[in-house]
């Protein structure tokens, strides 16, 4: 009790003392000290697991092991997430996405640490996901946490979500500018005044503590020892078109595949298929272990000739097309491999499987094209370092974030015209089939995604349930007009819904259609409310998006439209003076800078 009251003293003094602008900035350092830290604890665990099980592995030979370390890590990761954390942490970013849209910007005190655990589990017994989705929903929780400790506004704890998750994305690749440019495109935030400067600052106080622990080197040591030429840009347009159609296939198959698991129903049912597909791909490709960040950094340094090791097709490594078909099945099969990991119980992301496939996508385009004489030789080393970024725009519907994280984690900065070349091509080639990335699909299909187009954004934190208004009154068929005058003289509406036994909805009365017989007393007895009632210009089906709503107000031109569940029964009304009432109010509290 007293150490709470220290704090509620505390925050006085800050209320009086210190600026609620310059409060932020301070907390916006504190967010990204928190995540860099997190990450840094993430990224050690994941490595220390990791070595302590394959360090001592034959790399001439299959490794039986393989079988059965990914099985334990998803069985260990599923039952501490089933009996000790008890709730959902698996698909990272749109967790984030949905707390964004649903305006609370509330993420579980659990999340801080939850995700670093499982991931760790998960990743270092070798499950094919990526640690960067755990990491960013642990600094987003690290920022609402923060936010909600020292009782920041619904606005700002949405600002501080996106310092947490930009610290994250810095602290874990030492990327300051794409931890910026991650929160803008993925998280969709929009970067204003107020809030540029806090994302900055979180950022490059996460990539500078990942400086002072691990080193000022890239993430990635690549050295471009064959300069980028003009004459390359038709090949690297269609290595983009290749890197989208890859993206394709990835968003498309992880939604079946998951969509497959949700089916199984029983957890044990989904971690023995999860656990016996994960462990086979493994050992048939090893590759496929953990993050396959060994892999990428072979690719990138030009020495393929080291893929397989410590797999069963050894006896094939230097053979040309060996090399090519054993990286091509990794290509289709990857995405089957980081889909058992999470259904089977895992919990990891689709960032390094993008970056993943990216790398190898672009030294297969690379390698197959330089067979051919009469092509123009291509970098293998380039390519592969062009199709990180590919694959990573693609799959993530984010460009930007793919030129910049790229550019950051090689130091590849001498290649940023292909780099960004290849990004826009690759996102221009999935928006033809997929309007939505992996993150944003589920939350846009419910009507709950949060956009950059302002309009959809206010409809989308605008909640349907709030606009409903029940102070109308019902009549049913069976009444007179006489039952009706005495409804009317107690009502303040001119709409009176007209319901059944079962509260059905079966039309409306307008009064203005019976104005010219409700003041004529001898006719109370002769109509009956069937008779004059008529049908609703269209009716709203309860938890409609309010996009889709808005559509049908325009569509009807009404003013007032009866809202009904499932199966028809009455609700109450919305009205449009209600909805442009609570626009504004959105608007005001959610989209107006400081």
């Amino acid at each position: 009790m007293a150490n709470e009251g220290l704090f509620y003293k505390f925050l006085l003094w800050r209320e009086k003392y210190i600026k609620e602008k310059h409060f932020i900035l301070i907390i916006s350092f504190i967010v990204g000290i928190c995540s860099a830290i997190a990450a840094l604890i993430l990224k050690q665990l994941i490595h220390f697991i990791q070595h302590l099980l394959t360090g001592d592995f034959n790399v001439d030979g299959a490794n039986y092991l393989y079988l059965l370390y990914p099985v334990v890590g998803i069985l260990l990761a599923g039952l501490f997430v089933k009996y000790i954390v008890r709730d959902d942490i698996s698909h990272g970013v749109t967790k984030i996405l949905y707390a964004i849209s649903q305006r609370k910007s509330r993420i579980k005190p659990h999340n801080m640490w939850s995700s670093i655990v499982a991931s760790s589990v998960t990743i270092g017994f070798g499950g094919s996901v990526g640690a960067e989705a755990p990491i960013v929903l642990t600094g987003a929780a690290i920022g609402s946490n923060l936010g909600r400790l020292f009782r920041m506004e619904q606005k700002t704890l949405m600002l501080l979500v996106g310092c947490g998750a930009a610290g994250a994305v810095a602290g874990i690749f030492k990327a300051p500018i794409a931890g910026l440019v991650f929160v803008i495109e993925v998280l969709m935030l929009d970067l204003t005044m107020t809030s540029v400067l806090p994302l900055l600052i979180s950022s490059v106080t996460a990539a500078t503590m990942s400086y002072i622990f691990t080193g000022t080197e890239a993430m990635f040591q690549f050295s471009q020892t064959e300069a980028f030429k003009i004459e390359r840009i038709p090949y690297v347009l269609l290595l983009g078109i290749f890197c989208g159609l890859v993206s394709l296939y990835f968003t498309r198959v992880t939604n079946r595949v998951e969509g497959m698991y949700r089916r199984l129903g029983s957890y044990w049912k989904k971690f023995a298929l999860g656990g016996v597909t994960l462990s086979v791909l493994i050992f048939l490709f090893p590759p496929l272990y953990g993050e396959g960040y060994d892999t990428i950094a072979s690719l990138l340094n030009g020495q393929f000739s080291y893929i397989m090791d410590k797999s069963p097709f050894y006896s094939l490594n230097g053979s040309y097309f060996g090399v090519l078909i054993f990286l091509g099945l990794i290509l289709l099969t990857k995405v089957f491999a980081s889909c058992a990991t999470n259904a089977g119980g895992g919990c990891g992301g689709i960032f390094a499987p993008s970056l993943y496939l990216g790398c190898i996508a672009g030294f297969v385009f690379a390698h197959l094209s330089n067979y051919f004489p009469v092509t123009m030789y291509l970098s293998e080393k380039n390519f592969a370092l062009l199709g990180m970024a590919g694959v990573m725009s693609g799959v993530m519907h984010a460009p930007l974030t793919g030129v910049f994280l790229i550019a950051e984690l090689t130091g590849g900065y001498n290649l940023f015209l292909p780099l960004m070349i290849v990004s826009i091509s690759s996102y221009l080639t999935i928006i033809l089939f997929e309007p939505h990335s992996l993150y944003s699909m589920r939350l846009a299909q419910k009507g709950e995604l949060l956009t950059h187009h302002k309009d959809k954004a206010v409809l989308t934190l605008l909640r349907a349930d709030s606009v409903i208004e029940k102070d109308f009154q019902t009549v049913s068929p069976k009444m007179t007009l006489g039952d009706v005058v005495k409804v009317i003289s107690k009502s303040a509406r001119n709409t009176f819904p007209v319901v059944d036994g079962r509260g059905v909805l079966l039309g409306i009365v307008l009064l203005d259609n019976i104005r010219n017989i409700m003041f004529r007393p001898e006719l109370y007895d002769r109509f009956r409310v069937s008779t004059f009632m008529v049908s609703a210009p269209a009716k709203i089906v309860v938890n409609t998006p309010m996009d889709e709503i808005m559509r049908v107000f325009d569509d009807t031109k009404a003013w007032n439209l009866p809202v009904v569940d499932e199966e028809g029964h009455y609700i109450g009304f919305m009205s449009k003076s209600k909805i442009f009432n609570s626009y504004r109010e959105v608007l005001v509290n959610n989209f107006t800078g400081d």
